[in-house]
């Protein structure tokens, strides 16, 4: 049942209790109610424990007819990692009701603990079958780039979060918002592109695609080595999210944030209060 509280006594992860852990997170989607860190009650928990915590909730999201459209590399800046207390990448998997069109109102009342990062979304013309891949590989897949805010959430209390918290949380995913100005990869550097961030109209971050483990590339190829080594390829048509580029920055309703990349343009998320009917 979704919702199911997780005993406190419990200490060792087995899959009974990664099925447990799993049905708390989605009870927290459907309650809006945050769950208390999961480190703190389960201090043997490790990362495998939380991705297949993750894997799990994505086969209930397909059950329920959900298609993964995507995939999101979470933590890759120093500023992220600091900011959440972590200190290497993690994968969350993104899918088909997490796109949100660009100035369209998005409902606030959908997310838990909203913030937004400015991300280069790379969007694959041919697959990624890893391990292996390399930033060759990588370059001849990419179809075109184009500028992104990744919405990310977090279904753990007052985001305090360890690797593993945020891991089991699918990489703290929560929407994505796509520019709509196509641009080839050969036209941007990386790097060096820069990125000014503004919310209602005042400058909020600023930063270059350098910071995201020295290239957006470099993620890239990093994500799907790491998805490969677990037998899942990145497919022609599939979006990626490389990691943001500045600090996270909070979000609620009324606001609006748009991120302005050199070389690719600008995108623009609107928060409205509640849900369109």
């Amino acid at each position: 049942m979704l919702g199911t509280r997780v005993p406190q006594y419990v200490r060792r992860v087995n899959q009974q209790t990664r099925a447990a852990i799993a049905e708390e997170l989605l009870g927290a989607y459907a309650s809006g109610v945050p769950v208390e860190p999961l480190t703190g009650r389960y201090p043997d928990i490790t990362l495998e424990d939380a991705y297949q915590i993750q894997l799990l909730q994505v086969d209930r999201w397909l059950a329920d007819g959900a298609r993964v459209k995507g995939h999101k590399v979470g933590l890759t800046s120093a500023a992220m990692q600091r900011q959440m207390g972590v200190d290497q990448p993690d994968y969350g998997h993104l899918l088909d009701r997490m796109f949100w069109l660009e100035h369209e109102p998005i409902p606030a009342s959908r997310f838990l603990q909203l913030r937004v990062e400015p991300e280069t979304a790379f969007v694959l013309a041919g697959p990624l079958h890893g391990p292996g891949i390399t930033a060759a590989d990588a370059v001849a897949a990419v179809g075109h780039l184009l500028p992104a805010l990744e919405l990310i959430d977090s279904r753990i209390r007052d985001w305090k979060i360890a690797l593993p918290d945020t891991i089991a949380d699918n990489a703290s995913s929560g929407g994505v918002v796509l520019g709509s100005r196509p641009v080839p990869l050969s036209a941007v550097d990386l790097r060096l592109a820069g990125c000014n961030v503004h919310k209602n109209g005042e400058l909020a971050g600023t930063g270059a695609g350098g910071a995201v483990l020295g290239s957006p590339l470099t993620s890239l190829v990093w994500l799907a080595n790491t998805l490969g080594a677990r037998g899942v390829p990145l497919e022609a048509g599939q979006v990626i999210l490389p990691g943001s580029i500045t600090a996270s920055i909070p979000a609620r309703a009324g606001d609006t944030v748009t991120a302005t990349f050199a070389g690719l343009g600008s995108v623009t998320a609107r928060f409205g209060a509640e849900e369109a009917q």
